[in-house]
């Protein structure tokens, strides 16, 4: 099967295929075979991207898609708050459909505003249920996806037993695979941090972690210490990490990845953007949770920038879409397959409107983007050349019977817990 994307701007993010004022992309089975000026294929399917910005689809390469049924609850959140309220007021109650709801509504929320590839940090803890009922709703979202399995989070045990198990289902290459979400220095042993890693080699594994930092804290060169950094780790957040600490990351080839919007609100400090690009690496970008901050990359991007050229001037707008394309694509060990328009690339592209007022004429699009985008613009999404939006609308998705669920579980959640959902709950961290 052939589809010929005509006459967009072509955003390639790929140095050697450059950027196209009017371009062709054709895919073939899936995969992106030739990108031109003009491409002469006359067996295939058009899609007319006149007006349109053509681009790889975004990757996000760490949100919490269990929480979304509790979207903007926790906007005025501290980061104790947050804990409190997520993981020890509601998490209790979930059940194995509600996570079910909440994870399939996030991902498709995801595509809707153009995020292709999405790594998913479970830390549910809950049950095999649970889990079982996460793989399921990203299997049923058509992206692609990383479930990245925090088994042992707030649970001291060892996990090897329930990684396997997952494992085994999530064994192949599809479109929904599996990472290893670590416990960290902060939150275990040394020793369980070396067997976790073990692991996740054993069983062709990248990892991800959250890291926090400050005072005599030092978590990554503890972990340099203990001959623990590894290429395929994504350390989170990482805010007040040292620029030596920093150089210890980009030494050992490990990524970092900034939910600018979840770190200044939540008070956990600047995002550490520049200084990653200082230390010599380059820096992703994530949503994090929606319970606290918007979910699209638009205004993650737009962030991250703000700031950045507030605190140094520093940073390009083409490199913030690096960072939330094929840099996030690297560090969820994707490059080979998606992040870039490139031939011999899986097909995961998204049309942008350049006929909107909001971004209305479209000069540079790579710097309109970065400072007006939102998911308004999505028009089209394909992922592995298959297209699961179109004309501004999901694809065989029945949304309004998926709004009414997700409906029902905060509901149930909120009364089993016992919490208002009118805008006066405010989590009290000295009673956890």
């Amino acid at each position: 099967m052939k589809t010929l994307l005509t006459g967009g701007t072509v955003v390639s993010m790929d140095p050697a295929v450059g950027d196209l004022d009017r371009g062709d992309v054709l895919i073939e089975d899936g995969v992106i075979v030739e990108v031109a000026e003009r491409v002469d294929a006359p067996d295939a399917e058009v899609i007319d991207a006149t007006d349109r910005i053509v681009m790889p689809g975004f990757v996000d390469n760490h949100r919490h898609t269990w929480q979304t049924a509790f979207r903007g609850v926790g906007a005025d959140w501290t980061f104790p708050e947050w804990a409190v309220a997520m993981h020890g007021t509601v998490k209790p109650h979930y059940q194995p459909e509600d996570v079910y709801t909440g994870t399939l509504l996030g991902r498709l929320e995801a595509l809707h505003s153009g995020v292709t590839t999405m790594l998913d940090w479970y830390h549910v803890a809950r049950s095999h249920e649970h889990e079982d009922a996460a793989v399921a709703a990203l299997r049923d979202a058509p992206g692609r996806s990383v479930f990245c399995l925090g088994a042992g989070w707030g649970t001291p045990g060892p996990v090897d037993d329930e990684i396997r198990r997952v494992r085994s289902d999530l064994a192949g290459d599809g479109l929904v695979t599996m990472a290893l979400g670590l416990r960290g220095p902060e939150d275990t042993s040394m020793g369980t941090v070396a067997r976790e890693l073990e692991l996740a080699a054993e069983l062709g594994l990248r990892t991800s972690l959250h890291v926090d930092a400050g005072g005599t804290r030092r978590p990554v060169a503890g972990l340099r210490e203990h001959g623990l950094l590894r290429d395929t780790t994504t350390f989170v957040h990482a805010n007040g990490v040292s620029d030596e600490e920093l150089r210890m990351l980009a030494d050992a080839g490990s990524s970092l990845s900034i939910s600018p919007d979840v770190e200044l609100k939540m008070g956990f400090g600047s995002p550490m953007t520049g200084r990653a690009l200082a230390a010599g690496l380059r820096p992703t970008l994530s949503v994090d949770d929606v319970p606290s901050a918007g979910g699209d990359m638009f205004s993650t991007m737009r962030t991250a920038f703000a700031v950045q050229r507030g605190l140094d001037g520093g940073l390009r707008s083409r490199d913030l879409l690096e960072f939330a394309t094929v840099d996030a694509a690297r560090s969820c060990g994707l490059d080979a397959r998606t992040g870039s328009i490139t031939p011999g690339k899986d097909a995961d592209v998204i049309l942008l409107r350049a006929d909107d007022l909001t971004v209305f004429p479209v000069t540079d699009p790579v710097a309109t983007l970065v400072s007006a985008g939102h998911p308004g613009l999505v028009d089209t999404v394909l992922v592995a050349g298959r297209v699961v939006k179109r004309d501004g609308v999901l694809v065989g998705v029945d949304v309004a019977a998926l709004r009414t669920r997700l409906i029902a579980s905060r509901d149930r959640i909120a009364a089993a817990a016992g919490i208002p959902l009118d805008g006066t709950w405010r989590p009290r961290p000295e009673s956890a």
